[in-house]
């Protein structure tokens, strides 16, 4: 008997009915459905007693390319249609469609994103015709709202016209010719007996043709073979609770209706009564964000939503009526941005609130739930076991030491759980550098309906915590490439997840990264924090990583030639570029022998930074400290008293301070050439030199900063500890201010005669 063809679109009502009433009127020996045919072996599953919406998720991965993607149903999605009703008339059900880990769908995240997207100019030229904003109001108008005769007719037209004469991209291409095979192979094995064929209505057309027409070769009627994972590659497809509104357009899925809420009510009960509904819960939506809505203004809304269907020729209220009726009746002021429904995609920023509201009205909250016999990866039992073993199953607050052995490896779990961005696990305190010494961590855990769909989806990384995780950080690092805080980030939280060794190959894209940044602050930066981690880091177990060490000796390397090519008059001091320069230094000076750090090569560079005087003055001090820091044969009271510019000294002395300021203290003559030097300047150049002084000396700490006052003190013949040279009793900015206040009336005395002798 042959095929018949159905075209759909995913997520349509209307196109559901039509699925329904073919089927159930054929009774098919098979019902094909465009869909992931590596399922076909699990329909039974998919087939359970699920509370929809639910999605089977696709994960992919190799050494190459990492792909994950869904593929949604809910009650009103015709592919969904067409498996139950297959199903009640007894029909062989397939799935025709390539896996969604293969090649042909690279790039897409979601299986069923509208083909029709991708020929704006048809869609545009339908959409002048009809006078409709966009594809999604256009198609309410003519296959939503109006009656079902002549159903299949329209659809026919519409998506021919969409597909035209154009010629399907090669991933198309790749998906079509597979999906004709299994029409071809279908028919064959059918006999007299009819088979249905229920795909996207933009292939629809080829497959008429390529399951009409054979190649010169001879064609195979058998069935076709399921594409197997590559033997390098791990991945699988598994069903996963999903909700409205991951299905929503307005929230940035990428096909089908949006305000699925609404299309929901107009499966069930028709589009009359949808639109009585539709009202209702929007005003009362409103009404519980305390928004006045009184009964006068429903009734206006509903008389400008009846007028604006009789003007569009809608026979009952479709969408776009009833929410165009709302937003005149209830918003009164000028919008910033168009109206929501009148474009595609995600609400802009500015819409009006009202307006907010009524998109979530029409999404709706509902959460699908899968049968309780749905298998499920091996990350969910892992993970499940690991929180109930550490007590982490139960809402609640969590403290932890992270000095205690069993409290640590409750950290690392829930460390894990955060990089896979698993809901209802939040931490509100703990360390977050590397660098700082905070030892106690605050968490909070807290119920969520989107931690099973979570953790399926986190299946696709590995089969437990700590494989997944270290998986998930792998790629964040591969993608932070010349993002050096992602790159600092992304190792500091392996190290809090315990997965403080990664693959060769992630260690060359760490090391990749570094080597190619262009700023010296963020590449010491990222040496600082992971220094801090090979060095010391007992505690979360990354102390003398290989991994590590390789990104410290590839960041000093950076270091040293991006600080060379920095270039520049004079400029304020740069607290980046000079802590990286202090990076470096700590690593020749922790790690030179255990890395194979080449001293003598950095000590060069640093001499000639120091000495040269088209070098912003804060590289030069941070290059000369460098070099004084590491034993280097060098003269400080000369270098002091080369620098001293009233302009650029603070900056100068910023760099040497951050670098040696023990040396400063220690050495003699350093502190009474600067104390020499300082006092014999003049008020004007005084005020010049002290924003950078202050920035300088505050690389000292408070102790140190008072042994400094001691020291002026004793040279003035002053007793005393210095410490109320540290603290004037007054703020600095109220003394500035009396003194230019007092500058001030000694100018108009001066000019008046009126001062003393």
């Amino acid at each position: 008997m042959g095929a018949t063809f159905i075209g759909v679109r995913h997520h349509s009502p209307a196109c559901a009915r039509l699925v329904a009433a073919t089927i159930s009127a054929l009774r098919p020996a098979y019902v094909l459905v465009e869909g992931p045919v590596d399922m076909n072996g699990r329909l039974d599953e998919l087939l359970l007693e699920h509370e929809l919406p639910v999605a089977v998720f696709t994960s992919y991965r190799d050494a190459e390319r990492q792909h994950a993607s869904w593929a949604p149903f809910c009650a009103y999605s015709p592919e969904w249609v067409a498996l139950t009703t297959g199903r009640e008339v007894g029909a062989q059900l397939r799935f025709i469609d390539l896996p969604a880990w293969h090649p042909a769908f690279a790039g897409r995240r979601n299986r069923y994103a509208d083909a029709e997207q991708r020929y704006a100019e048809v869609m545009e030229s339908l959409c002048r015709t009809f006078a409709a904003d966009n594809v999604d109001t256009l198609w309410d108008h003519l296959f939503e709202v109006p009656p079902a005769d002549g159903l299949a007719e329209r659809l026919a037209v519409y998506f021919d016209l969409v597909r035209g004469e154009s010629t399907a991209g090669p991933e198309d291409a790749a998906r079509e010719a597979y999906m004709a095979r299994w029409v071809r192979a279908a028919v064959a094995d059918a006999g007299d007996r009819p088979v249905v064929v229920v795909t996207g209505g933009f292939h629809r057309p080829a497959l008429i043709q390529l399951s009409a027409t054979s190649d010169s070769a001879p064609v195979d009627l058998g069935w076709p073979q399921t594409p197997e994972l590559p033997a390098t590659a791990a991945g699988g497809s598994y069903l996963v609770p999903y909700s409205f509104r991951r299905l929503d357009a307005f929230d940035g899925y990428q096909s089908g209706m949006p305000s699925p809420d609404y299309y929901q009510r107009l499966w069930d009960i028709g589009p009359e009564s949808a639109a009585d509904q539709l009202m209702a819960a929007v005003v009362g939506r409103l009404r519980e964000r305390r928004q006045a809505v009184s009964t006068a203004d429903l009734i206006a809304a509903r008389v400008s939503a009846e007028g604006l269907a009789r003007v569009r020729g809608h026979r009952h209220l479709a969408r776009v009526d009833v929410l165009d009726g709302l937003a005149a009746t209830l918003v009164n002021e000028a919008l910033d941005v168009p109206l929501p429904w009148s474009t595609r995609g995600t609400l802009r920023t500015g819409t009006h609130p009202a307006i907010v509201e009524m998109v979530a009205a029409l999404s709706g909250d509902r959460v699908g739930r899968l049968h309780p016999s749905t298998p499920l990866p091996p990350l969910v039992h892992h993970a499940e076991a690991d929180l109930e073993r550490h007590g982490l199953d139960r809402p609640g607050d969590v403290s932890l030491k992270l000095t205690d052995p069993t409290d640590l490896e409750r950290s690392r779990i829930l460390h894990r759980l955060r990089v896979l961005r698993i809901p209802g696990f939040t931490r509100h305190a703990g360390p977050t550098t590397g660098i700082d010494p905070v030892l106690d961590e605050e968490w909070s855990v807290r119920a969520d309906d989107n931690r099973l769909p979570a953790l399926i989806e986190g299946g696709g990384y590995g089969p437990t915590l700590d494989e997944a995780a270290a998986a998930v950080l792998a790629d964040r690092i591969a993608a932070a490439r010349g993002d050096m805080e992602q790159l600092a980030a992304a190792l500091f939280g392996a190290a809090l997840c315990g997965s403080g060794q990664v693959s060769d190959r992630v260690l060359h894209d760490v090391a990749g990264a570094v080597a190619a940044a262009p700023e010296v602050g963020p590449v010491g930066r990222v040496l600082a924090v992971v220094l801090a981690l090979w060095r010391h880091d007992h505690l979360l177990g990354t102390a003398g990583s290989g991994t590590l060490g390789a990104v410290v000796k590839a960041g000093v390397e950076r270091v040293l030639w991006l600080a060379e090519g920095v270039h520049g008059g004079a400029a304020p001091a740069e607290p980046a570029r000079i802590d990286a320069l202090v990076a470096a230094r700590d690593a020749l000076v922790h790690a030179r022998s255990a890395l194979g750090l080449d001293r003598e090569a950095a000590l060069a560079v640093a001499a000639r930074i120091a000495s040269n005087a088209h070098v912003p003055p804060d590289l030069r001090g941070a290059a000369f400290g460098f070099a004084w820091s590491l034993g280097a044969q060098v003269e400080p009271v000369r270098a002091v008293r080369g620098a001293f510019a009233p302009a650029s000294v603070g900056d100068w002395l910023a760099g040497m301070f951050a670098l040696a300021r023990e040396g400063v203290l220690a050495a003699n003559g350093v502190l009474d050439l600067l104390d020499e030097l300082l006092s014999g300047m003049g008020e004007q150049e005084f005020l010049i030199a002290l924003p950078a002084l202050r920035q300088a000396f505050a690389y000292f700490p408070p102790r140190e900063r008072e042994t400094i006052a001691r020291h002026v003190l004793a040279r003035r013949g002053v007793a005393g500890s210095g410490r109320a040279l540290l603290r004037l009793p007054i703020a600095p900015d109220v003394v500035a201010a009396g003194r230019a206040l007092d500058e001030r009336v000694d100018a108009l005395l001066a000019r008046e005669g009126l001062m003393g002798t």
